[in-house]
């Protein structure tokens, strides 16, 4: 056995110790409270498997990375081709051929003339690219984003997000950010008016709530910013490499931004990977001498394991042809919730795009329901979808999210790779759980009076 065996075997079972006293305190705290303290000894394809050989669904996917499933055998077989070869790797000052062959494959599949890449390591990375090449190239200094939005995390991303959780404590975040209301062409008109925008950062699909915008909006999104000369800037992170249905999620509404910043699917699920698409000139202009050639860069970017990871995921995309099955089975997945919103008081919409899917559920009708939720809501906005995500978990095994703070909509990014069986598991397990909700009193609310003690002690201390 090898030492790293030997390690994991001997501490077995420590995991959420470790952590606690390691690492984030909080995040255990959290886990134990809702009771996802499991301990998972082995993954598939979209399923994770416990210590008890009890079978998840996991309709998380790492927030989006495990496009391909987990473990997929072809990235695997990849990965170990690279290291079974004693590459030279990250020499720095030379440039890598799987880099090389990373960009001109991924290249293929950007839209308008897109036509060079940056690589980097995150989805937040690429976003901090996009700005500083954005404000480079057009000496401008103003960014816009949506209302809503979500870039990541890091300073740079963190002033582009719609968030107001995320940003709080961390001030002052980077100047002359500002947001734009979701879907009000007039307003957007009205902040690039002035030709100081050096860009407009989007998300297709918003990944908070899984908003989707008017069919006209993102065309004439792009009119706009072409009118008056500002960078438009996709934020395909979570929407790209055929989540939607779609390669790049623009293209349902065949828009041409300057910029695609990518990353989560691209890396095979294995080795972080993250990219900036662009057309030449955003290229030219920031990298316009040989003494800038490394004024911006990411010392692990093109790590051989990372290229090689996003060269076997794109193989795997085609061969399986994930993309049409991602639009396909999306589509009838979407169609069979959609059937329960007319059967369930809370349900009140069900939306989305390929396997980006998102149940919103709001205020009933009945009194009874409705004193019950109003109780949910005075202890913690958002607090009902919890009664959804947590049962879905622990009695369905089905693992889930809620699509952002203080909302009551559960978000669903299933693998590319699921069938038959996990859609009819879904279906089934929505159901009801849905229906549960609808018995008051009942045992699902006994779990929202926990809940909402929980909140309410946290809001008092």
């Amino acid at each position: 056995m090898s030492y790293l065996t030997d390690l994991m075997t001997e501490h077995r079972g420590e995991n959420f110790f470790l952590h606690e006293q390691y690492l984030n305190a909080q995040m255990v705290k959290v886990l134990k409270t809702i009771g996802y303290d499991r301990l998972y000894t082995r993954a598939a394809g979209p399923y994770l498997y416990d210590d008890k050989g009890d079978e998840y669904l996991d309709l998380l996917a790492g927030w989006g990375v495990f496009a391909l499933g987990r473990n997929h055998p072809k990235v695997k077989a990849a990965l170990q081709d690279v290291l079974s070869q004693d590459l030279p790797d990250m020499v720095q000052l030379d440039v890598s051929l799987l880099a090389g062959l990373l960009a001109e494959r991924l290249l293929r599949f950007t839209p308008g003339d897109i036509c060079k890449l940056f690589f980097c390591s995150s989805g937040a990375e690429a976003v901090e690219a996009a700005i500083k090449f954005s404000r480079y190239t057009t000496k401008r200094p103003r960014i816009l984003y949506l209302e809503h939005g979500f870039h990541g995390l890091t300073m740079g991303a963190l002033s582009l997000n719609g968030d107001k959780l995320f940003q709080e404590g961390f001030d002052p975040l980077l100047p002359d950010c500002y947001p734009v209301p979701f879907n009000d062409l007039a307003a957007l008109e009205k902040a690039l008016h002035h030709r100081d925008v050096a860009a407009f950062v989007f998300e297709p699909i918003q990944g908070k709530g899984v908003n989707i915008p008017r069919d006209d909006y993102l065309p004439e999104a792009a009119r706009l910013c072409r009118k008056y000369g500002t960078l438009l800037v996709a934020d395909e992170i979570q929407t790209g490499l055929g989540r939607t249905g779609k390669f790049f999620a623009v293209e349902h509404w065949g828009v041409e931004p300057d910029m695609i910043c990518m990353a989560k699917a691209l890396s095979g699920g294995f080795v972080p990977v993250g990219a900036v698409a662009m057309r030449k000139p955003i290229m030219d202009a920031v990298f316009n001498r040989m003494d800038r050639a490394v004024v911006h860069g990411s010392t692990f970017s093109k790590n051989n394991m990372a290229m090689a990871a996003g060269l076997a995921t794109l193989q795997v995309l085609e061969e399986e042809k994930l993309v049409e099955h991602a639009a396909t089975l999306g589509t009838q997945l979407i169609r069979d919730l959609q059937a329960l919103v007319g059967k369930y008081e809370f349900l009140k919409e069900v939306r989305g795009r390929g396997m980006m899917i998102a149940l919103e559920f709001g205020s009933p009708k009945s009194l009874s329901l409705k004193a019950a939720w109003g109780f949910l809501e005075t202890a913690n906005k958002g607090l009902f979808c919890q009664m959804i995500a947590i049962p879905l978990f622990k009695t369905h095994r089905i693992l889930s999210q809620t699509a952002g703070h203080g909302m009551n909509v559960l978000k669903l990014l299933p693998p590319l790779v699921i069938g038959e069986r996990d859609r009819q598991w879904t279906v089934s397990a929505l159901d009801k759980v849905i229906a549960d909700c609808h018995k008051v009193p009942g045992s699902v609310w006994e779990l929202g009076k926990t809940l909402a003690g929980h909140a309410l002690r946290a809001r008092a201390g």
